[in-house]
């Protein structure tokens, strides 16, 4: 079977049924807690820990993030398609990890037209 939302071959055991359709764990949660980039308390929380523990920059980042922010702070603004491509992630992972590095507020987004563009905070 396949994930109806992001195409990932699924075992058995895998399955999630969720509004008739066949989900893979990561898309169910997604649609039943999408992920937020604008949320207040997020951020505060994050910035709150992150200067508990002594981070700055991308101190604590994983390495799929460190490299996002890297690539975005060396072109000034990287499309969410240029992303994906780049790192082979769907829409969908791209943004969970845009929505950890906009809690860290070192990411943001801004929209030219019809493209939206990760941009440096």
């Amino acid at each position: 079977m396949r994930c109806e939302r992001c195409g990932l071959i699924l075992e058995e055991n895998q399955v999630n049924n969720y509004q008739g359709k066949v989900l893979c764990e990561d898309c169910c949660f997604d649609i039943m807690n999408p992920p937020k980039a604008c949320d207040p308390l997020a951020i505060s929380s994050t910035l709150s820990i992150r200067k508990q523990l002594g981070q700055t920059g991308t101190e604590g980042l994983s390495d799929l993030q460190k490299q996002i922010y890297n690539i975005v702070m060396e072109r000034g603004r990287v499309s969410q398609e240029e992303l994906t491509a780049i790192f082979k992630l769907t829409p969908q992972e791209l943004e969970r990890q845009f929505v950890i590095l906009r809690h860290c507020e070192l990411l943001r987004l801004a929209k030219e037209g019809v493209t939206i563009y990760l941009t440096k905070y």
